[in-house]
């Protein structure tokens, strides 16, 4: 399903303002160290369900990007 511009808005802000869970902090300290298949295993346990914890780990790839591409600017 496609994402709606509002609720993707709303879902920003929380995480601007509340940051990430514990599980999501792990998660993000596995993948950059390059265990994407134990990233995968670690969310799968926490969510439930290997569709959701697949769906985590790809958006906390996209926080990850985020963060990089922001301190790339803050370099320039």
């Amino acid at each position: 399903r496609k994402l709606n511009k509002h609720v993707k808005f709303i879902r920003d802000i929380v995480r601007e303002v509340c940051g990430m869970a514990p599980y999501e902090r792990r998660c993000v300290e596995l993948l950059r160290i390059s265990k994407d298949k134990r990233a995968l295993k670690f969310c799968k346990k926490r969510l439930g369900t290997h569709i959701r914890g697949k769906r985590k780990r790809e958006e906390m790839v996209g926080v990850i990007q985020q963060m990089r591409k922001a301190q790339a600017a803050a370099h320039k």
